[in-house]
C-alpha cells in the first residue's frame, strides 16, 4: 500500500542534507523519512541535479578567466582539502520496497537497532511510554524511538534548539494536525505541544533533538536527567 506522506521535509532541511551539512542525527532522520516518501526522493533528485548544474558553470565560468597554470595550482589545493577534511556521516537511502507487510523500521534506521521493532529492548519511561536510545557518532545530537501508548499524550513541553519526530507506526496528533507513518514534524524553540497518540494503536516515532526539552511538568524536570530526554 502506498502511503499519503502529508508533512515533508523543509526545503532548508533537505538542502542542507543533498549538501552533507547535516551532522549525523538529523541526517538519519532524513534518510528515513526518505526512504518512505517517494516525493522528497524526487526533490532531492532534483536538488542534486541543479546543485551540479551550477557547480559545473561555475566551473567553467572560473576557467574561462583564470591561467591555465593558477587553475592546476587551484585544483590541487582543492583535492588536499578534500582528502584532509572528514566528511560528516550521511545515512544512504533506501526506499522501501512494496510488499504486503513491510518493516516498521526501514533502512538506514533499522540497521543502527540491530532488528524491527518486534525484536528490540525497550526502555520504560514511565506511564507506559519506552525508548531506545540511539548512538550517533556526531556529538551533538540525541536520537531516540519512542514508543507512545494509544490514545496517551506526551508531557507539554518546548524544546531549547530543533526537535525532528518522524512517525513510523501508528500517528499523533498535535493541535489540528495529523502526523502518520512517514510524516515529519520540525519543530523549534518558538513551539510549546503535547502531542497525542490516536487512540487506534501505539504510536511509534524516530525522535532527534540537539538539546534537552523544557517540560513544564516540575516533577519531570526532576526525573528529566535520570530519564535522559
Amino acid at each position: 500500500m502506498t502511503l499519503q506522506v502529508q508533512h515533508h521535509i523543509s526545503d532548508e532541511l533537505l538542502l542542507a542534507y543533498a549538501t552533507g551539512e547535516l551532522a549525523e542525527g538529523w541526517s538519519l532522520a532524513v534518510a528515513t523519512h526518505l526512504a518512505l516518501c517517494p516525493s522528497c526522493r524526487n526533490r532531492l533528485s532534483f536538488m542534486e541535479h541543479a546543485g551540479g548544474e551550477m557547480l559545473e558553470l561555475a566551473i567553467q565560468e572560473t576557467t574561462a578567466e583564470t591561467p591555465a597554470e593558477t587553475q592546476a595550482n587551484s585544483w590541487e589545493d582543492m583535492k588536499a582539502k578534500i582528502s584532509a577534511s572528514e566528511p560528516l556521516k550521511k545515512p544512504e537511502v533506501k526506499a522501501v520496497p512494496t510488499q504486503a507487510d513491510p518493516p516498521v523500521l526501514p533502512e538506514p534506521l533499522r540497521s543502527y537497532l540491530g532488528a524491527d521493532v518486534g525484536h528490540l529492548k525497550w526502555k520504560a519511561l514511565g506511564r507506559g511510554a519506552y525508548h531506545i536510545p540511539i548512538k550517533t557518532a556526531d556529538g551533538r545530537t540525541q536520537v531516540r524511538l519512542l514508543k507512545i501508548p494509544a490514545g496517551k499524550p506526551v508531557p507539554e513541553h518546548s524544546h531549547g534548539g530543533r526537535e525532528l519526530t518522524l512517525v513510523l507506526k501508528g500517528a499523533f496528533t498535535d493541535g489540528a494536525s495529523v502526523f502518520k507513518r512517514g510524516d515529519l514534524e520540525e519543530a523549534d524553540e518558538s513551539l510549546t505541544h503535547q502531542p497525542v497518540a490516536t487512540p487506534e494503536e501505539d504510536c511509534i516515532c524516530l525522535a532527534v533533538t540537539d538539546a534537552p526539552l523544557k517540560f513544564q511538568s516540575r516533577l519531570l524536570r526532576i526525573l528529566q536527567p535520570i530519564l535522559g530526554i
